[in-house]
C-alpha cells in the first residue's frame, strides 16, 4: 500500500518531463509557505497547499490520473488568490524574499488555476484522460 498521493506522483512523474517539471516547481513555490508561516499570507498559502494535497491524493485515488484532479486547484486556489488579489496592495511590494516568493506564488498558481479550469471543463465535457 502507497502512501497517501504517492501514485499521484508516481503518475505525474512518469509522464512528459515539461508536467514533471511544472508540478516540482509548484510543489516547491507552495511549499515554500512554511518558512513564512509568521505572515498571514504564508499560513493562508500553507493551508490552501496542504488542502489541496489531501484533496488531490483523495480525488486521485477515487478517479485516478484524470483531468478532474484540475477540480483541487480550482476549489482551494481560487479562493485563496481572490483573497490575495483583493490584498495586493499590502503586499504586491513588499521587499526582500517574502515579497519575491510570494508574487512568484500568485503568479505560479494563477498560471496553474487557468491550466486546471481549462481540464476540468474538459473533463465535464467527457476527455476523461
Amino acid at each position: 500500500m502507497d502512501l497517501p498521493g504517492l501514485g499521484l506522483l508516481r503518475d505525474v512523474f512518469a509522464g512528459p518531463v515539461w508536467l514533471a517539471v511544472w508540478v516540482a516547481w509548484l510543489m516547491l513555490v507552495n511549499t515554500a509557505s512554511f518558512l513564512f508561516l509568521r505572515r498571514r499570507e504564508g499560513r493562508w498559502v500553507a493551508a490552501a497547499w496542504v488542502a489541496n494535497v489531501v484533496l488531490m491524493s483523495g480525488l486521485h485515488a477515487v478517479t485516478g490520473y484524470s483531468r478532474l484532479l484540475g477540480l483541487s486547484h480550482v476549489l482551494l486556489w481560487t479562493p485563496l488568490l481572490a483573497v490575495l488579489w483583493h490584498r495586493r496592495h499590502e503586499w504586491w511590494r513588499a521587499g526582500g524574499v517574502y515579497g519575491i516568493w510570494l508574487r512568484t506564488v500568485f503568479v505560479t498558481d494563477a498560471v496553474s488555476l487557468l491550466i486546471d479550469y481549462v481540464d476540468v471543463v474538459r473533463w465535464l465535457g467527457g476527455d476523461r484522460g
